[in-house]
């Protein structure tokens, strides 16, 4: 994506007249979040990569093969993003490629209900969670920049922490169908039992249909744009010299906006560690039963998507940079607590601290991304709003690998060092992804403050 005006700070005169906040189109845009929680919840988080990572199952490598399907997958990613998003941005097609990768997700997410027990069948899983992955980061690059089209700057706040809400609200809905249709019981709906991993491959389909259905109102009303003709084309090489053009040319005119690119990559790519591992982490590390893992999804969920919405108004008051801040300071310390005291502290059994500290994580990551998010969309500038997404994606892609990489490569080192099994070495993967989110942070502190929600609209 280009980058070829400058890109001033949001900042309102006078207060906006009191037009409603959730319209139609908000409550379309926010159920594609709804229907993303069975990828995001369902496919990476809590049941089937939980699934994968299983050494009984999989084989004893499986954990770390997954940070590295991953980390391969976020490298395809920024490798095609750049060229991409000039196609979509020239074309103005959004809506089309919207439809064909939730469409993908949902096909992929589908597929794997081939995934077996077995090392053979290891490696087809870790290739559909991958697919996976590729369609469904494509789409949300698009669906991201959209909040420009259906919320006010003085809004802004609270549509963002309403879909990212919608998300969390919607993966504790599914989790809960899943795991009284066919996670718990011994045998379950229309007969299934856990025989084969039948009762986490039939989840998969079910995932698949909740995609599906919750995705087409903003599917079916979404419009393309008229094609661009003041862009031209360029592949992947062209597209990567324009990106670093950009950051140039942004570097000269505000260095903060460039400092807010780079830091939020890095953090976001943590968050996204955070979601994609966690789980993991809950089931090898921690001794949580596949039950266990899901009950735990499911406070995880209720409680990030409370404190999401619930920080979408405090985004509107505070501003941005401060919830960022608070949010990603407080995950960094629970990681290392977690990391610490991974075998227990002060009569707390490593199960209970992974309970209380790792909820205690989630209730910040949904408002960081969030408000990252709210505040990309008060510094765009008016009808430039999908270039800077397009940036704002492109180099969160172009690290999109590191979370993996350091997870897996944490793994590793705590093995070697120590001299233990990968099994054993797996809680290293924590102090990888906090070290991620970490950097991230102090990438982020010198990004000024943006300008708050005019008073008057904020109790809208």
């Amino acid at each position: 994506m280009t980058a070829t005006n400058t890109y001033t700070p949001f900042s309102p005169h006078k207060a906006e007249p009191k037009d409603p906040i959730f319209t139609k189109k908000v409550w379309a845009w926010g159920l594609w979040d709804w229907g993303s929680a069975a990828f995001n919840a369902i496919v990476t988080t809590f049941v089937f990569s939980v699934y994968l990572a299983e050494p009984e199952l999989f084989g004893i490598a499986a954990n770390q093969r997954l940070g590295w399907a991953l980390g391969t997958a976020g490298v395809i990613v920024a490798i095609i993003a750049p060229a991409l998003g000039q196609a979509v941005d020239r074309s103005g097609k959004s809506a089309t490629v919207m439809r064909v990768t939730t469409l993908l997700t949902a096909i992929i997410t589908a597929c794997l209900f081939f995934v077996s027990p077995g090392e053979s069948k290891l490696w087809l899983g870790l290739f559909l969670l991958a697919a996976g992955n590729i369609a469904f980061e494509t789409g949300s690059v698009v669906y991201n920049a959209i909040i420009t089209d259906i919320s006010t700057p003085s809004t802004v706040g609270r549509v963002s922490g309403f879909g990212w809400g919608l998300g969390y609200l919607g993966g504790i809905v599914l989790l809960l169908i899943l795991f009284v249709g066919f996670i718990n019981p011994d045998v379950g709906w229309f007969g299934v039992t856990s025989e084969n991993g039948l009762n986490i491959r039939a989840s998969m389909l079910v995932a698949a249909v909740w995609t599906l259905v919750f995705s087409a109102p903003l599917l079916l009303s979404l419009k393309n744009k008229p094609p661009r003709t003041d862009t031209p084309k360029l592949g992947v090489v062209g597209a990567y010299k324009q990106l670093f053009e950009s950051i140039h040319r942004l570097w000269r005119k505000d260095r903060g906006v460039v400092w807010f690119l780079i830091s939020s990559a890095v953090y976001r790519d943590g968050l996204a560690g955070v979601f994609a591992f966690g789980a993991v982490l809950a089931g090898t590390a921690f001794g949580f039963s596949p039950s266990e893992v899901i009950i735990f999804g499911i406070a995880a969920n209720l409680v990030a998507g409370i404190a999401t919405i619930a920080f979408g108004w405090l985004d509107d008051l505070i501003g941005a940079r401060t919830v960022i801040i608070i949010s990603l300071v407080s995950m960094v310390a629970c990681g290392l607590i977690i990391f610490i005291f991974h075998d227990g502290m002060a009569g707390l059994s490593n199960t209970m601290v992974y309970w209380i500290f790792g909820l205690l994580l989630c209730v910040f990551v949904g408002p960081t991304q969030s408000a990252s998010r709210t505040y990309l969309a008060r510094i765009a500038t008016p009808g430039e709003e999908g270039e800077i997404f397009g940036l704002y994606a492109t180099t969160g892609r172009a690290v999109s690998f590191l979370a993996p990489f350091m997870y897996s490569t944490a793994i590793t080192i705590g093995a070697a060092a120590l001299d233990i099994g990968l099994d054993e070495a797996a809680y290293f993967g924590i102090l990888g992804i906090a070290l991620v989110l970490l950097v991230g942070l102090i990438g982020f502190l010198p990004v000024k403050a943006q300008p708050k929600a005019p008073g008057p609209d904020i109790n809208a």
